[in-house]
């Protein structure tokens, strides 16, 4: 692939990418696929129709027009609540196109994430699906600025009645493969969300060494993800993988149950599935006597959580197909170890992705020998340079060219690696990062509660969800009345993937000689 913005070295191992000065990734991944004749071709689909490329191209140039129509200009922030649909690509090419930043948000936040972010990053606009208008609205109204959000559908001004009206030309804004494009915001260890700052080369990259040097991905194969948009995984399994591979995607806009995911597979027939172990050990779960059609799947990948090795060997049983395990993450924008199509090695999280390399080491940087566990760092072309402000977190995280995952890790000695847990007390919840500390907040913001701490624990199928301790002011009030209280308290104030599944009421928590809570005591 030859032209004017990049070329793309596939004779070498790994392939080499070079990026002219002036680069848009936009090019890339939507505007060269109608100069290479992919116009009329589907490049999404869904339960409301079909997106062709050409639609997209169209579209992408509408909302770009948009967005500088409401006076944002090349390097604001446009933040994204939007639900998985042709809007959410619109809106995401159209912003990388004009020079605008775009940043998809987890559409399950409360109004409290939200206002956090919003005023964060700055931003000037927030666009957002109706269906997450009061948690979205109350941010922006406890900040004084309703005026910058912009409903994607409704009557009056809205996304879709401004697209209606906007060109549909749109000059594309000049770039650097080294400067910002889009940001996703990731959990951090106090309970705040970090902007994770990502370039125009970071979605090239990963959706060539990975995409298509790793899972062989060509322009015949449609990817479904259960993971949604927002998420670093699903915005490349849904739009960025099959985007630079001339492929095409399906998605669903609901939570992914696993009767749903067996209907979209059957209508949509994707080459490539996408999902995280919890949902792949509750649609076996789901089947007990019953048979679905999973025949047009070549391969099923597995990220956000170590999947089980019984979990894969039953579905290869089911199935006759593999699922390759991996590990990705919001700083590397995807997956940077993973197991191959065709061989993948239970219990193991595969070998690094070709472009990517990984080390483990000890807690003063030196390089450990394999069957050794010690700190998982990595590098890779995909690598968030730096967190929005935030330099504590950037220093600590960005170590020069390596990245320190905050994953504790083992290598074997044909180079496969191993998770052997977190180097912190973060939590990993249905392939999502949690911070124990926000849970905790909320646990004793409740009248009833002196205080809390909250580990993990793995549930009846091998998953870990947050388990909480508590000590009550009045010991008295411990029982099921109160425990259900708390629980009530919880989803009312958190987000529903963060709340405790266990609540365990103590007289009081294990603590060092400093106050700080020995987390592992509880753990067991």
């Amino acid at each position: 692939m030859r032209d004017h913005t990049l070329t793309v070295d596939s004779g070498q191992t790994p392939t080499v990418i070079s990026y002219a000065d002036n680069f848009n990734c936009s090019w890339g991944l939507v505007d060269r696929h109608l100069e290479e004749g992919r116009g009329d071709k589907v490049f999404s689909r869904s339960a409301t129709g079909e997106l062709t490329y050409a639609q997209l191209a169209e579209n992408q140039n509408r909302c770009g027009n948009v967005l500088l129509g409401l006076g944002l200009e090349p390097g604001d922030r446009v933040l994204m609540v939007v639900m998985d649909c042709f809007e959410f690509f619109f809106l995401f090419c159209g912003a990388i196109k004009a020079g605008i930043v775009p940043v998809p948000l987890n559409t399950m936040w409360k109004a409290k994430d939200y206002q956090f972010t919003f005023e964060d990053s700055g931003c000037k606009a927030v666009v957002y699906s109706q269906a997450f208008a009061a948690e979205v609205e109350a941010a922006l109204e406890a900040m004084g600025r309703a005026d910058m959000g912009l409903a994607i559908e409704g009557e009056g001004r809205s996304l879709s009645s401004l697209l209606a009206q906007a060109s549909s030309d749109l000059e594309r804004a000049p770039g650097t493969a080294e400067g910002d494009a889009f940001w996703l915001y990731s959990s951090g260890s106090t309970g705040n969300p970090k902007g994770t700052v990502h370039r125009h080369r970071d979605m090239v990259a990963s959706a060539q060494h990975y995409a298509h040097d790793t899972l062989g991905m060509t322009e015949d194969d449609i990817c479904f993800s259960a993971p949604k948009l927002f998420f670093a995984y699903g915005l490349g399994c849904t739009f960025y993988f099959p985007a630079w591979n001339g492929g095409s995607s399906a998605f669903f806009s609901g939570p992914p149950t696993p009767a749903d995911m067996f209907d979209c597979i059957e209508r949509f027939r994707p080459t490539l599935f996408f999902a995280v172990p919890t949902l792949y050990a509750a649609m076996l779960h789901a089947l007990k006597d019953e048979e679905r059609d999973l025949s047009s799947i070549r391969a099923c990948v597995s990220g956000g959580e170590p999947l089980l090795a019984d979990v894969l060997r039953r579905w290869q049983q089911k199935f006759g197909v593999d699922i390759l395990d991996s590990i990705g993450s919001t700083e590397l924008a995807h997956i940077f170890i993973g197991n191959r199509p065709g061989a993948p090695k239970p219990g193991s999280t595969g070998l690094p992705v070709p472009g990517y390399e990984a080390k483990i080491v000890d807690a003063e940087g030196n390089e450990l020998p394999h069957g050794e566990d010690g700190r998982l760092i990595v590098k890779g072309p995909s690598a968030a340079p730096r967190y929005w402000n935030n330099p504590e977190k950037t220093a600590a995280t960005m170590k020069g060219e390596w990245l320190d995952t905050g994953d504790t890790f083992s290598r074997d000695a044909e180079g496969y690696y191993y998770f052997a847990g977190r180097s912190d007390d973060m939590l990993k919840v249905g392939g999502i990062w949690v911070s124990p500390f926000e849970i905790e907040d909320t646990l004793v913001d409740h009248p009833k509660v002196l205080e809390a701490a909250v580990v993990g624990r793995t549930d009846d199928q091998g998953m870990i969800k947050p388990e909480a301790f508590v000590v009550l002011n009045e010991p008295d009030d411990a029982g099921d009345e109160t425990a259900a209280e708390l629980l009530a308290h919880c989803k009312q104030s958190l987000a529903k993937y963060k709340y405790p599944r266990w609540i365990n009421f103590a007289e009081d928590l294990p603590k060092t000689a400093t106050g700080k809570i020995r987390r592992f005591v509880l753990r067991g």
